[in-house]
């Protein structure tokens, strides 16, 4: 059985869809719909650890995610898992990494069917002249994101520059 869980973050509601104890879906909705409140313990997880993401306080995600796609989607997306918090690369990069430095478009075509941004962070690939390209929860997002995690880091190096606003 599919079970729901819904997240208010400074950048939308996100629903987050467990299946047989693993995160298999995060999506950007427009509103909540029903949901259990007595939720699995991987749904709960999930939350915890989205809201310690979006205050600062978690780089790396633990809980158990259920990624299904192809061969080539799924070492795409284990890449991801490679860009450090705060940092990005190109999807030419990201191309380079998995073995196939002409398949840029490809790479980032995977990018685009991942189930499960922000905890496999697809939002960390840019263009290879420094701008946003491609995100489907949308340019402004991948942007908030990765600022996001800049100021994360400033702040942890001591510059009080951390000021994020909450809904």
């Amino acid at each position: 059985m599919l079970n729901k869980a819904y997240y208010k973050s400074p950048i939308g509601i996100i629903e987050i869809v467990e299946y047989n104890d693993a995160i298999i879906r995060l999506d950007f909705v427009e509103k909540e719909a029903e949901y259990d409140e007595d939720m699995p313990e991987m749904l709960k997880r999930c939350l915890i650890e989205l809201d310690e993401y979006f205050k600062g306080e978690r780089r790396e995600f633990t809980v158990k995610v259920d990624l299904c796609g192809t061969d080539f989607q799924n070492k795409v997306w284990q890449e991801l898992c490679n860009i450090p918090y705060g940092e990005t690369i190109s999807y030419k990069e990201q191309a380079k990494r998995v073995g196939n430095p002409k398949a840029i478009r490809a790479v980032g075509l995977a990018n685009s069917k991942n189930p499960v941004g922000i905890i496999v962070p697809c939002h960390r690939v840019i263009g290879s002249n420094g701008k946003l390209t491609g995100y489907a929860g949308g340019l402004w997002r991948k942007e908030w994101l990765i600022e996001h995690e800049k100021r994360v880091l400033n702040n942890a190096k001591g510059n009080n520059i951390f000021e994020v606003k909450y809904k």
